[in-house]
């Protein structure tokens, strides 16, 4: 039998309920489970704790669910396409800045560079290494996206869905060493080959094939979402009607919205039924537009991300990856040629940014970079505090800085270099 090592108890914080937020409360942590949430530092105060039991004193800090980022490419200079060992890497980095659940996310790339890096977020998924992030199943942004509408990603691993069906599309004189010589149907033989590992797949339903394919993947269980794409408002509609349930960094990189055609954007602020993520970064999207996404759609329906990229904690000038082509560290990630190339915030800064420049306050915050994510992606028992839920935490301090991570019931990061 295992002996029990005790309760963990964190006391004297703002903890951010669901619908609340509760000042000096305590969290009553069993093994990877919160257990109760109550007022007062509880049983502490009595003296009458166990021997087993540990006490933590988080006086004037606030503790939300830990964050979950559902769109990073990555972090510290690794990005999710550096090979062996990558994903790993960046797990590790994530949680000193509160991330306690991540979908590692790759640009458009061939065959050769996605079936090992699916390959690792399975291994990862069924392993997971301590002191790290979870792993969860990873997002595509997919090889069907609209050129017009690719931002950074790379133009020539890009293809139509209706080639799908070809045999071969490739001149028989291309080198099987060129990362680009595939066709559509290897990338998507290699995604069937690892649905399970796949949680979010992005593309544009607009292209020829797109219908076809959203609606095959729809049916075999996939998360699609809409975005690089040049989607009409009609078009977009009908992909909402036949399962779109999912919307990558509304605003950037589609249609918008403008007082004649909803486009996109319109027609994803309009439904309820589609969950849409945001760049949180106060330079992708404007805070004053944030505002009006949330107010339109409520926390419930908004996830904030990153999209961070391996520039994501690096001096600003450094060179970093994303995919094979070099990024540089400005206010966001960009191209050698000045193209914005992602970000290169964190899930602390996202969180931030909402409560102190987007009108946001906690309670909704917490939701956008927590809850709404767990419940979109199926995560039952994650998001939220409350007893029965594990145990990811985030500890900010009163300038919403990451002081402490918690994964199920461990402390895996502080502030003060010391994990126990």
């Amino acid at each position: 039998m295992t002996e029990r090592t005790g309760l963990v108890v964190l006391s004297g914080a703002t903890v951010v309920r669901p619908d609340r937020i509760d000042s000096d409360a305590s969290i009553v942590i069993d093994g990877d489970r919160i257990v109760d949430v109550v007022p007062g530092p509880g049983r502490f105060a009595r003296g009458d704790a166990g021997a087993g039991d540990r006490h933590f004193r988080l006086d004037g800090q606030i503790v939300v669910p830990g964050f979950i980022d559902v769109h990073v490419h990555g972090a510290m200079g690794v990005d999710t396409l550096d090979g062996a060992g990558a994903v790993a890497r960046l797990a590790d980095h994530l949680p000193r800045w509160g991330v306690t659940a991540f979908c590692p996310t790759t640009v458009a790339c061939g065959p050769a560079a996605l079936e090992p890096f699916l390959a690792e977020v399975a291994a990862l998924r069924i392993a997971p290494p301590a002191h790290a992030a979870r792993v969860l199943p990873a997002h595509l942004e997919s090889n069907f996206v609209n050129p017009e509408f690719r931002g950074a990603q790379p133009e020539g691993c890009l293809r139509r869905p209706s080639d799908a069906a070809a045999a071969s599309l490739l001149p028989e004189d291309r080198s099987k060493s060129d990362p680009h010589a595939f066709a559509a149907r290897d990338v998507l033989q290699i995604v069937d080959q690892h649905r399970a590992d796949v949680g979010i797949f992005t593309m544009a339903p607009e292209l020829e094939g797109g219908r076809d394919l959203l609606r095959a993947l729809i049916a075999s269980g996939m998360r699609v979402s809409i975005g690089h794409s040049a989607a009409t408002f009609d078009q977009t509609q009908e992909a909402i009607a036949a399962g779109v349930r999912h919307a990558t960094h509304l605003f950037n990189r589609m249609t918008p919205m403008t007082s004649r055609e909803p486009g996109i954007v319109g027609a994803v602020l309009g439904s309820e039924d589609v969950a849409a993520e945001v760049i949180c970064d106060g330079h992708h999207v404007h805070p004053a537009t944030v505002h009006v996404a949330v107010a339109s759609k409520g926390a419930a329906r908004v996830m904030a991300i990153t999209d961070g990229t391996a520039g994501s904690g690096l001096p600003r000038g450094t060179r970093a990856k994303l995919g094979r082509r070099t990024i540089v560290v400005d206010d966001v990630a960009r191209l050698e040629d000045g193209t914005m190339a992602g970000s290169v915030s964190t899930m602390a800064q996202a969180f931030a940014c909402l409560v102190t420049r987007c009108g946001v306050d906690l309670v909704q915050a917490a939701a956008m970079c927590a809850t709404t994510p767990a419940r979109e992606l199926g995560l039952v028992g994650y998001g939220v505090i409350a007893p029965g839920m594990v145990a990811d935490l985030t500890v900010l301090s009163a300038r919403l800085e990451v002081v402490q991570t918690w994964i199920a019931g461990r402390q895996v990061w502080t502030s003060a270099r010391r994990p126990l």
